[in-house]
């Protein structure tokens, strides 16, 4: 795995060795970023579940600002941390080594980009979208891109938020990208 644009181009990052963790796939990686890119300039970050960190340091590679990353695993965040100097990016970021629900409630920043690729068997996603939505973490113009499999778990419970909807959604084999984004009005 390794950042694939920016100004930390080519580095190969550290993952980690288990099975509990599933790296965002480079293509995959690829297009949501050419997807995402003008939203990343001067952005603050949330990856939430963020394993290796590889998301959130592609964001702030291509000129997010401050990237903030959660995950509840003291090896993930160590190997995080790895990847963190290895970028050169520790002024840009903030590690947190908690649940997705006490990070997500901690949260006093609007977050203008927010990552959401958790383990895909546990359905814990529209839970995150809840907190997300109810303590009002995503700026007004902000955006949220959810990684899940194939399935239509999610997207028929997402249609039940409120303030959230599906602005996009792309499919690349048995991954789903879901973009969310703030109803108007």
């Amino acid at each position: 795995m390794r950042i694939i644009s920016g100004i930390a181009r080519g580095t190969k990052l550290y993952t980690l060795d288990n099975n509990n963790t599933r790296p965002t796939l480079d293509r995959v990686k690829e297009s949501l970023f050419s997807i995402i890119q003008d939203e990343l300039k001067d952005a603050i970050v949330l990856d939430l579940f963020s394993g290796s960190g590889a998301l959130a340091l592609e964001a702030i590679s291509r000129g997010a600002k401050k990237a903030i990353l959660c995950d509840n695993s003291q090896k993930a965040t160590e190997i995080i941390n790895k990847n963190i100097i290895k970028t050169h990016f520790e002024k840009e970021t903030y590690v947190i080594c908690k649940d997705y629900k006490k990070c997500l409630q901690n949260i006093k920043e609007k977050i203008d980009v927010i990552f959401i690729d958790p383990p895909y068997e546990k359905n814990i996603a529209v839970e995150a979208l809840k907190i997300i939505e109810n303590n009002n973490i995503l700026s007004k113009d902000g955006l949220i891109v959810l990684e899940t499999d194939n399935l239509p778990r999610e997207q028929e419970q997402i249609s039940d938020l409120k303030k959230l909807y599906i602005s996009d959604l792309r499919l690349y084999g048995r991954v789903k990208l879901i973009f969310l984004n703030y109803r108007e009005g």
